[in-house]
This record gives structure tokens, C-alpha cells and sequence, in this order.
């Protein structure tokens, strides 16, 4: 599990390493500069001609050091301070007197633009205003510069919450993270500026993070590998849960078996699939292991029957929005008393009588996209692009449910949880059908381990490998929601 911290929890972060840790600020700064040289030498860039912009604060101090470093190794190395002398933090004075001590060459001029590499220290991650004037002007002639180009922490000029240009940034190819990634970096409008993204060590535990509250973490390859549930020897079907599947009005079978067919391939049990009465002839063709009840009209008794079974339930995949879907979505909301993934047709329901959430009685997975979160909330889309995870955090607040918010970079919140974003996944992914295959897959990992925010966790991730190992194999362009489905047996393969 990693963490994805934003500038103020880093500060936070380096103050308790600082103040209770009793690691000496020019440690930290050094074990950053050998941290960032170290991953330039192992990439082999060219070193012939480098130039390093550095600002007034700890973050061209960090320049200072990497720059004596390299010119200690015997690179080409120059040194370009751009800001006020008066403004210059204590370390980083003391960074310059070192260098000046090395006799590292320095620039104020800088009337060339030709390096074979530009490493960019000028702002960190305490920058909250536009960039204007003559650093913007810094920022403009660092991209216009030839050579490979290395940020240190954040470009300068990205916001390291959002991932927003502040009036401009340093467009990188390689961006060097201290400590842990930022959410600027990892959210998609920060992929232009950051490039290519590598973490570097510098002494900072997780331990300094843990007076902070509602932390967003990812998963690698191997957090996912350990939590997935695992298969047992002395097992059956009903050991792997009892899913029950209301997906599919008429005419949209083909949301019902993607739906039904991802829950069977992530290791679930018994699935069941409850649809319209015209879509039960294709089911059984195509999917000929799922169990198929159908409705032509909103039959009470029948559904309880069918509620009364599921260990597991999920609803909502191309429900569409009749009369009978709406009696439906209600009554399995109000009535269900095991854990169930709304998703679709049956969130829009939901937004349309917000007092429904007031009578769960059991927890819920929600797996709203943007404009269906919108509706959940009551605002504009814009409002919530702009404020995400406060957004997503003040739902979660509110509510007894775990919400999947689905995006290039999807967020999963939970009441008293740390928030999940994820990092696999890919644009091959969206098409129709992508978000159908998401709710089967959550719901098939949670008949199996019964914990909603863990299993809507690994589905998240789950789903984007998939996509991951399709866009590899068929690119961008071709990949259709049933690959997804096809692909989540060559991930769990290496389970």
C-alpha cells in the first residue's frame, strides 16, 4: 500500500521527521539529492551538459545539492538561481555557500537554451498561487529549452492537489517525487506535465502520517496479490457466496450477462440473474452457468423470494427506469439485509429520493460515474470535477455506504477509511459495457469476502489490470467490455 499525499500532509510529514523523529532538515535534503542523482545515473541520461534551475525555497535547495552532487562526479554542471536573495529559506542558503565552497559553475544570465538536460527545482509543493511575471517567464524559457527535462518533487508551476497548470508549468519527462507521489501527479490533467513518474526514499516512514486523517493510498501488484480472497481445498460452490444479479430490462441482456459473466470469472459461487422475461432465452445461451428468474411485471413476493436467497446482491445494470425498476430498486433497497452494489439505472433512481439512504439496512456499494454522482450529491458536474474527493468525502460522511467513483482515476471512500485511487486502467476502457463489467466484478469478490470497501478496493484494481493486459494485447482501440471479462482470468492466474 502506498501513499498519496498532498503538499500540506507532506510538510506535515517532513515537520514530525524534523521535530520527533530528530532527522536534521539538511539530512532530508541530502538523501533527496542522492536520491534524485541516482535515478538519473541509472537512466542513463545524457550528463554532457546539464543545467539545474533552482528557486529560493527548500526545493532549489534540494537543486543545489543534486547539482554538487553531479558536479562532484565530474559531469558538466550549471547552476541558475532564479528568485529574490532575500527569500532564499535558511537550507537553502546553506545549500549555496556549499556549493559556491565546490566551486560549482553558476549562470545568472542564462542566454543559452542548449543543455542535454534541464533539472527543474524552482518551486516544490508549497506553491498556492498563479505563477506570474519573471517566474513565469522562467517556466516558459525552461520548455523551450532543448535537453531532456527532470523535475524535482513537482514541475514547477503544477498544483500539487489538483494536478492543475497554475497559469503554467515545467513540462517534465521525468518527474522525481520525494518522499511519496502527490495527487497532482497521479491524477490525469497532471500526466502532461509530469512525464514519466519514479518515488524516491528519503527517510520519511509512514509512521509521520498518522495524525493525518482521510489519507488516499493505492495499491501495487503485490498489495493486491496478498489481499485477494483466496480459494480453499475443502470447498463447493456455496462456499465462494449466493449472488443475486437484478440487471437487465428488456432489451439489454447484454448488460445482465457482462454483469453476471465478470462475477462467475473473479470466483463467485452461485450466481442468479433476475431480468426481464425477453432477455431469458439469450442468458441461458450464452451463459448457460447462471440461474435465470424473470419479471414481466413488479412482483413483491417473488423478489423477496429471491432477496431471501442472495448472500450477496447487485442491481442496477441496465435496469432501466420503469414503473417496475423503480418498485424493484426500492424494495431491494429498503428490504435487503445483506450487501449489496447499486450501480446504473438503480443510483439514478436513488437520486431522484435522496430519503431512501435514510433506510438501509445493510451496507452498500455505490458505483455512481461523474454525472451520476452529480445527481447523487445535487450539483453541477463542474463543482464536483473541481472538488473530488472533498466531495466524495462529504458523501461518504453522510451516508452508510461505500462509494466507487468512477473516473479516468476512479476513488473509493468509505466512512472512517482512508480513500482509495486507482492507478491501473486505461482510456481502451471506455466503452459500453466497461461499468457493467466493474459491478460484476465487485459483486462476485464480495460474495467472498463479505467487507464492501475492500472488495469495491481489489474490484477497482482488478478491472483496470484487466483492461491493462486487453490494451497491451489489442490496443487502444479495439478492446470491447468482454475482453475485460476475458482478461481477469490471466491476471488471476498469477494468484
Amino acid at each position: 500500500m502506498k501513499y498519496i499525499v498532498t503538499g500540506k500532509q507532506m510538510q506535515a510529514a517532513d515537520k514530525h521527521t524534523i521535530e520527533q523523529m530528530g532527522v536534521p532538515s539538511m539530512v532530508l535534503m541530502e538523501r533527496a539529492a542522492l536520491g534524485v542523482v541516482d535515478v538519473i545515473e541509472n537512466k542513463n541520461l545524457d550528463l554532457s551538459n546539464t543545467l539545474v534551475v533552482c528557486g529560493p525555497g527548500n526545493n532549489g535547495g534540494d537543486g543545489y545539492a543534486i547539482a554538487r552532487l553531479l558536479h562532484l562526479k565530474g559531469h558538466k554542471v550549471t547552476l541558475w538561481f532564479v528568485g529574490e536573495e532575500a527569500k532564499r529559506s535558511t537550507e537553502n542558503l546553506a545549500q549555496k555557500k556549499i556549493a559556491e565552497s565546490y566551486k560549482v559553475p553558476e549562470d545568472y544570465d542564462q542566454k543559452t537554451k542548449e543543455y542535454t538536460l534541464v533539472i527543474d527545482a524552482v518551486f516544490g509543493t508549497g506553491l498556492k498561487r498563479n505563477v506570474e511575471g519573471a517566474y513565469k517567464k522562467v517556466i516558459d524559457k525552461i520548455n523551450q529549452m532543448t535537453g531532456y527535462k527532470v523535475s524535482v518533487d513537482l514541475p514547477s508551476g503544477l498544483n500539487d492537489e489538483t494536478g492543475d497548470a497554475m497559469g503554467c508549468a515545467v513540462n517534465a519527462d521525468l518527474t522525481i517525487a520525494l518522499g511519496y507521489a502527490k495527487l497532482g501527479h497521479v491524477l490525469i490533467s497532471g500526466n502532461p506535465y509530469v512525464g514519466k513518474l519514479k518515488v524516491v526514499d528519503i527517510g520519511i516512514c509512514d509512521s509521520s502520517l498518522v495524525e493525518e486523517k482521510d489519507l488516499v493510498y493505492t495499491y501495487d501488484f503485490e498489495d493486491f496479490l496478498t489481499r485477494y480472497p483466496k480459494r480453499i481445498s475443502n470447498s463447493h460452490k456455496g462456499t465462494y457466496g449466493k449472488v443475486l444479479l437484478i440487471v437487465g430490462s428488456k432489451g439489454m441482456a447484454g448488460a445482465a450477462q457482462l454483469c453476471a459473466r465478470a462475477a462467475y470469472m473473479v470466483g463467485a459461487g452461485l450466481v442468479r440473474i433476475y431480468t426481464h422475461e425477453e432477455n431469458r432465452e439469450i442468458l441461458q445461451k450464452t451463459l448457460p452457468e447462471a440461474m435465470v428468474s424473470t419479471y414481466t411485471k413488479y412482483d413483491e413476493e417473488e423478489l423477496n423470494e429471491l432477496v431471501n436467497w442472495a448472500s450477496v446482491i447487485g442491481i442496477g445494470c441496465g435496469l432501466g427506469m420503469s414503473d417496475v425498476a423503480r418498485n424493484i430498486t426500492k424494495q431491494v433497497l429498503k428490504k435487503a439485509n445483506v450487501p449489496c452494489v447499486a450501480d446504473a439505472d438503480a443510483l439514478n433512481i436513488v437520486a431522484g429520493d435522496l430519503q431512501i439512504l435514510e433506510e438501509l439496512k445493510t451496507p452498500f456499494v455505490f458505483t455512481p460515474h461523474m454525472k451520476e454522482m452529480a445527481r447523487l450529491l445535487q450539483c453541477e458536474i463542474e463543482e464536483l470535477q473541481i472538488n473530488k474527493i472533498e466531495k466524495l468525502k462529504e458523501f461518504c460522511n453522510t451516508y452508510p455506504i461505500t462509494c466507487v467513483l468512477k473516473d479516468a482515476r476512479t476513488l473509493v471512500g468509505c466512512k472512517n477509511q482512508d480513500y482509495y485511487l486507482n492507478l491501473t486502467g486505461n482510456s481502451a476502457m471506455a466503452k459500453g459495457g466497461s461499468g457493467d463489467v466493474l459491478t460484476g466484478i465487485i459483486v462476485g469478490i464480495l460474495a467472498q469476502t463479505g467487507y464492501g470497501y475492500e472488495s469495491a478496493c481489489l474490484g477497482v484494481y482488478l478491472h483496470g489490470m484487466s483492461g491493462d493486459c486487453a490494451a497491451k494485447e489489442k490496443g487502444d482501440y479495439s478492446v470491447l467490455a468482454s475482453d475485460l471479462v476475458d482478461y481477469v482470468g490471466e491476471v488471476l492466474k498469477q494468484i
